[in-house]
Formats: structure tokens, C-alpha cells, sequence
């Protein structure tokens, strides 16, 4: 998809975990939580977010940015 300026858009999403934006065309790391896709910077990242995906979605809990050692 372009934007008004006729530049290619990418599709980014933030790591839930670290902050990071991430492109979700080519991410690596991804799972699904209640029907929802979140992308990751890293295996470390997502492995977190799988332990309790609940502490960082819907706002609640989270980490400061780039908290993890993996950006």
C-alpha cells in the first residue's frame, strides 16, 4: 500500500514485549493470542510473551522500552 506521498507503506506492529517496532511482512517471531497476531524482534521476546501473554496485552503490564538484552 502507498502512502499520499506515493512511498511504499510498511506494516509495522510494536513488540508487546520491548517496544520495538517490528515489520510484519517479514517478522520472524509471531504468535496468536484471542485471535490476535503480535509480532517480535526476537525468539527471546516472544518466548516471554508466551510465558504470560496476558502482563502485555490490553495496555496492563509491559516492559520499558527495550528492556530485553536482544535489541
Amino acid at each position: 500500500m502507498k502512502n499520499e506521498q506515493g512511498r511504499w507503506k510498511m506494516n509495522m506492529a510494536k513488540d508487546p514485549v520491548c517496544g520495538m517496532n517490528v515489520d510484519e511482512m517479514s517478522a520472524k517471531y509471531k504468535s496468536e493470542h484471542m485471535g490476535k497476531t503480535y509480532y517480535f524482534c526476537s525468539q527471546m521476546c516472544k518466548t516471554t510473551f508466551d510465558k504470560n501473554p496476558t502482563e502485555y496485552v490490553g495496555g496492563g503490564g509491559g516492559h520499558s522500552e527495550h528492556s530485553c538484552c536482544c535489541c
